[in-house]
């Protein structure tokens, strides 16, 4: 099992009708939200711990987990409000957001609220997004991760969103708590062009994560593909042609597509992950490039299932 911490929230998608009225569409979402649905779906048994809303918009997000099959034990029900982001699509297909949730349920977790240990059969942790860095939650994960260090597999995943932390230098120094724990780090090349102001390069970048102690760093680049960085050096695959319909949720899919894999494969243990060989890495990419391609040429964050990967892999990665 793998255990998702992070946010929950609503995605409200504007669209303008006129000049004088907008449409609105909610869904489900949240970088962590989506990460559990991914694993859930491509067949992974998967749990979520996160602070979710009694009202209506929290009432939404823990069915649609349960749906899913996600495991809900973990989650931390509470009075406080959901955590609406308002997404503006632009005409490349890129999502814009602008976030409304000071106090609300996602942001409120803390250490009392953290089980006080976790089953054996939870093999891995992941962490991402705001939730690293806005408090109290982002301290109550943190403490998380350092408990757990070296006894399961750690996953974190930046997924930087600046409109939400505010000051990138308190964000950078809240990070870093994770990724001193992390075995796996999975970042996009515009996450580091924001957390370095484009002074660095994705191999400098990289290095940089695996000095602070994770034994493999992937960056994606959207349609151009992926690398991964390990002790044995990097290995990179193309992005998969496909029209594009938007982005929302691309990044969750590849890091959940990630994590089913290593876990399918016997694979999702802090040494195994250290001591992949370049071929292993190369077929990981491959399926978790194919899932991410499969998202983004449908409208959301429509995430795949394993049978929707299956079927369009190579004859080679499935294996």
């Amino acid at each position: 099992m793998i255990l998702v911490c992070g946010e929950a929230l609503i995605d409200l998608f504007m669209k303008a009708r006129d000049e004088a009225e907008m449409s609105a569409r909610a869904v489900a979402g949240g970088s962590p939200f989506n990460v559990a649905i991914g694993l859930a779906r491509l067949g992974v048994e998967t749990a979520f711990l996160g602070g979710i809303s009694r009202d209506q918009f929290g009432a939404f997000l823990a069915d649609g987990l349960a749906r899913e099959g996600v495991d809900d034990r973990f989650l931390v029900r509470t009075d406080r409000l959901s955590t609406i982001s308002v997404v503006a699509t632009t005409d490349d297909g890129q999502p814009n957001y602008a976030f409304h949730g000071e106090g609300a349920a996602d942001r409120s977790l803390r250490l009392a609220d953290l089980p006080a240990t976790l089953p054996d059969d939870i093999l891995a942790l992941t962490f991402g997004s705001y939730s690293m860095a806005v408090e109290p939650v982002g301290s109550t994960f943190a403490a998380l991760a350092q408990r757990e260090h070296r006894r399961r597999v750690i996953s974190v995943d930046p997924n930087l969103r600046p409109t939400v932390v505010g000051d990138l230098e308190s964000w950078a120094a809240a990070a870093e708590r994770f990724y001193r724990t992390a075995t796996m780090i999975k970042a996009s090349d515009e996450d580091i062009r924001i957390a370095w102001g484009g002074r660095v390069s994705i191999a400098d970048a990289a290095a940089y994560w695996l000095n602070c102690g994770a034994g493999l760093v992937v960056v994606t680049e959207g349609a151009k593909g992926a690398t991964a960085f390990s002790a044995r050096g990097s290995v990179s695959v193309p992005g998969c042609p496909v029209v594009v319909r938007d982005t929302v949720g691309a990044g969750d899919t590849f890091h959940a597509a990630l994590l089913a894999q290593l876990a399918k494969t016997g694979r999702l243990h802090p040494e195994a992950i250290e001591t992949l060989e370049p071929s292993t890495i190369c077929d990981l990419l491959a399926y978790a490039t194919t899932a991410a391609a499969i998202t983004v040429s449908r409208s959301g964050a429509d995430l795949p299932t394993a049978a929707d990967v299956t079927a369009s892999l190579s004859p080679h990665v499935r294996g």
